[in-house]
């Protein structure tokens, strides 16, 4: 790897620790860098790569709509999105769509509009927002306030005020945190970077109840956990209960930046016109492209598909932790989002996957692996990751053991 990356070095932030590789190109699970080697992508880009690298029939309708209409601004209708709108509304608890460019600018959206319909309803004393330890919802403001996570605020303070933060999964102090000055309930149904913590059916029924019960909104993000990850359209459907408000990103558009926000009328009624705005939000282009995705991944055949690989991929780990369990925790997930969570640090694992094996996974607090394939990820693929994880748990080093 030479001219790529020493570009990159002269001219781009350093706020990204990189790994030593520049792709050029890729083609379904595979991604394939500036030498011509091959590598099977577990990350896809961190669970946005839905169909994969460059599929034929999403290229085709993106290439398609830019040489038909490029951008226009909100100031205007356009086609492409108000059929997103309609397949998101059509196949959702939600009445009405505010589209934006990334999973943050949709929380800030959400979180904007939780104290906007406050205000407007019971009054300026409403406003107070309960979130959970070890949560993340983005790296601007507001969503900086609602994560759950300390280290990400190191040198950002004074955050947004108003917000409070209970442990996961803990009902009674959930219960002690939500009052009648509460607005809002912000979840992930899975703690995606604390870790792929899965919220309890029972936690997640109890913050509806007091939702409802102190006139507070439930928002659920599902940036990491929409579009079919957990093998159902939206993870809130596992549960038998609605959100008020929910957020989209990430596998939304394929690769294209496209971010969500959806409510119930009553709800979004509260934006109106000259209260919140996004220039490039829901672009004529990444509106295409999620028209596509929408359309593939509502198959029935395609979410069961992703059910059963998920279920096998879950499988696989289980097997992992009963042959190495001085090594392996726990296996924690739904769908195609597992995380295998060690004993030990993770990160000499995922070295070992990506040098020996070239196979890309996340590691997430230290210890935890982190697996989020395109969708269209095959069972040999699966497979091909277990036996590299086994080897690498394998030979993990003795020494490392001894010290972890």
């Amino acid at each position: 790897m030479g001219f790529i990356k020493d570009l990159g070095e002269i001219y781009l932030a350093g706020n990204y620790q990189r790994f030593p590789v520049a792709f050029v190109r890729g083609k379904g699970t595979r991604l394939y860098d500036e030498e011509g080697r091959e590598y099977l992508d577990f990350c896809a880009g961190i669970a946005v790569c839905a169909l994969g690298h460059a599929p034929e029939v999403l290229a085709q309708a993106i290439c398609e709509q830019a040489q038909k209409l490029l951008h226009v601004s909100n100031l205007y209708w356009t086609e492409p999105q108000a059929q997103v709108a309609r397949l998101l509304c059509e196949n959702s608890f939600a009445d009405k769509v505010f589209f934006c460019n990334s999973g943050a600018e949709a929380v800030e959206a959400a979180l904007k509009l939780a104290r906007r319909y406050a205000w407007k309803n019971f009054g300026p004393e409403k406003h107070q927002i309960v979130a959970l330890e070890n949560s993340f919802h983005g790296r601007t403001y507001g969503a900086l306030s609602a994560t759950g996570q300390p280290a990400y605020w190191q040198g950002f303070e004074p955050l947004v005020p108003g917000f409070r933060h209970v442990p996961p999964n803990d009902i009674e102090a959930l219960q002690r945190a939500v009052t009648g000055e509460t607005c809002a309930i912000i979840l992930e149904p899975i703690l995606g970077e604390g870790g792929v913590i899965p919220l309890e059916e029972s936690f997640i029924r109890a913050a509806r109840e007091l939702a409802d019960k102190n006139q507070a909104l439930l928002i659920f993000d599902e940036i990491q956990t929409g579009v079919g990850r957990t093998g159902r359209l939206f993870a809130y459907e596992w549960y038998g209960i609605e959100p008020d408000i929910m957020m989209l990103a990430k596998g939304l558009a394929g690769g294209l930046p496209l971010g969500a926000m959806l409510a119930r009328e009553e709800v979004m009624a509260a934006l109106e016109p000259g209260t919140h705005a996004s220039t490039f939000g829901g672009n004529p282009v990444s509106c295409a492209a999620a028209q596509v995705v929408l359309k593939i991944v509502l198959n029935k055949d395609f979410l069961k598909e992703v059910g059963l690989k998920g279920l096998s991929l879950a499988q696989r780990l289980n097997s992992l932790k009963e042959e190495f369990s001085e090594l392996v925790q726990e296996v924690r997930g739904k769908g195609l989002l597992q995380g295998l969570v060690l004993k030990v640090s993770a990160s000499p694992v995922m070295r070992f996957l990506f040098e020996e094996k070239r196979i890309l996974v996340t590691c997430i607090k230290d210890r935890v692996l982190r697996f989020t394939p395109p969708l269209i990820v095959a069972y040999r693929e699966i497979d091909a990751l277990y036996e590299a994880l086994r080897e690498a748990l394998k030979n993990y080093p003795l020494k490392e053991v001894q010290n972890a």
